[in-house]
């Protein structure tokens, strides 16, 4: 296996040579058959289908669902590096936290002048019903997604932050276990850390974060909007792997100034609710009237203190890019210590100079919507048209406050298997990360997505791209 792909790439490095995280993996790889290989490629896919791991894409007359295309050659992550990205991981998840907090409360940083007031006024996902509110155990993001981007061998940038319903999770699960059963010989091989526990972990941590008062076990129940829901699958695959009840808002009510869900044997209160639902959603009495997915009443008994809503609702403040562009003043503020993982260099387009260079440049940038996702409302100005930067020029005019710019990264690159043999993509990572009262718990990995289309930076499912199993090596 010969590299000079070019960037940097994670299993042959800057100049070529083989790096030590795939050291093992190589000379294994070495020594098996192509056409076993390109065998075991269909059988993956096979799988797939046969598990029926799909996701919905919205505003598309063909297939309503596709299939998420897996890639079989691991993306592989060496104890070392994983110690660093796990200390700068946390640093961030408790520097999110506090500021959801602050944010709620006193407004500390707006008071200190290290984030402009500016950035929460107007901005739709900062709920004015969380003033004053501490939800039970003081959480507010219990599931976090971290996306990460690398550009070099020991370069690790934040791409953007996940706090209010971070997605994924399953197709980690299942790339790992697909993994296993197709090379059992590999993790024979490799010391690999396992992430089959996460659902395990979930529920636990969930559970801890239960209102107090209660007696037995806390009952946490699955929110999810329904089978035409993107994520629909993820939903029930975690609800079962959790031993959560999976349920839509019309089988909870509020019974005696607690939520219930409707069970054979009546209504059962619910302690945890893990919802999947967004806040706009949540409860037709406080915000939309018409939504019929979440529950009636179910803000109030929150404000209460009797039961936990995660995420809390009111978190999507902190995915917001341009509060993303103030991260390393949050984290410096709320830790006393400078970020151990620093973000992509942002230039916010409502300050008139940025906005000035931003157009000069947008060839050669990254434009984004500051509330957009899934890899829409975007430009990549490198693989954009003159057509196309043009009229993003016109939106970009228009309403300057609306998006952020950034630069257009050398995203480091892993091999995936194609019928000529190795080729490499571009690749980010989503680690998940779960909060409760009694500390932080980082999944060894995460969910590697891959841009399958050769020169292409753009990872989302929604957007053709596909998913990796990722390895992080035991000591």
């Amino acid at each position: 296996m010969r590299g000079g792909f070019g960037k940097f790439d994670e299993m042959f490095g800057e100049d070529g040579a083989l790096t030590a995280a795939y050291a093992d993996y190589n000379v294994w790889f070495e020594q098996q058959d192509p056409k076993l290989l390109q065998r075991k490629d269909a059988e993956a896919e096979q799988n797939f289908r046969r598990t029926g791991i799909t996701f919905n894409v919205y505003g598309e007359d063909e297939a309503e669902e596709r299939l998420i295309p897996f890639d079989m050659v691991p993306r592989i992550i060496t104890a070392a590096e994983w110690r660093r990205l796990s200390r700068g991981i946390e640093q961030r998840v408790r520097a999110l936290n506090a500021f959801l907090h602050d944010l709620y409360h006193r407004q500390e940083i707006v008071r200190a002048g290290r984030l402009p007031e500016r950035v929460l006024r107007g901005n739709d996902a900062w709920l004015p019903n969380m003033v004053d509110f501490t939800p039970p155990g003081g959480v507010y993001t219990h599931v976090v997604g971290i996306d990460l981007v690398r550009t070099g061998p020991d370069e690790f940038f934040v791409l953007e932050d996940n706090a209010r319903t971070p997605s994924g999770v399953s197709y980690m699960l299942e790339n790992r276990e697909t993994m296993m059963v197709m090379f059992p010989d590999l993790f024979t091989r490799m010391q690999v850390e396992t992430v089959s526990d996460y659902p395990r972990r979930l529920a636990r941590s969930l559970a801890a974060c239960a209102p107090g008062g209660g007696s037995g076990r806390p009952v946490v129940a699955v929110l999810t909007p329904g089978i035409y829901n993107s994520a629909y699958f993820e939903h029930a695959f975690l609800a079962d792997q959790m031993g959560a009840e999976l349920v839509e808002g019309s089988d909870l009510r509020v019974v005696d100034g607690r939520v219930a869900m409707r069970t054979t044997a009546g209504y059962q209160p619910v302690d945890v609710i893990y919802r999947r639902v967004d806040d706009e959603f949540l409860d037709p009495l406080t915000f939309n009237p018409d939504s019929v997915l979440g529950v009636p009443g179910i803000m109030d008994v929150y404000r209460a203190g009797r039961v936990t809503i995660a995420n809390a609702p009111g978190t999507g403040v902190a995915d917001d890019k341009a509060v993303y562009s103030f991260m390393p003043e949050i984290v410096e503020f709320y830790t006393g210590e400078k970020p151990i993982l620093p973000n992509v260099e942002t230039w916010r387009c409502a300050d008139k100079d940025s906005l000035a260079y931003v157009l000069d440049n947008l060839a050669d940038l990254v434009v984004k919507e500051v509330h957009g996702s899934g890899g829409y409302g975007m430009l990549v100005g490198p693989t954009s048209t003159r057509e196309q930067i043009a009229e993003f020029r016109k939106r970009l005019e228009a309403k300057p406050a609306n998006y952020i710019a950034q630069p257009t990264l050398s995203l480091s690159t892993c091999p995936i298997f194609t019928k000529k043999g190795l080729a490499p993509r571009h690749v980010d990572l989503r680690p998940y990360v779960l909060v409760s009262p009694h500390g932080i718990d980082i999944t060894p990995g995460g969910l590697t997505r891959v841009a399958l289309t050769e020169g292409s930076l753009v990872v989302n499912s929604s957007q053709g791209g596909g998913t990796k199993d990722t390895w992080v090596l035991k000591e």
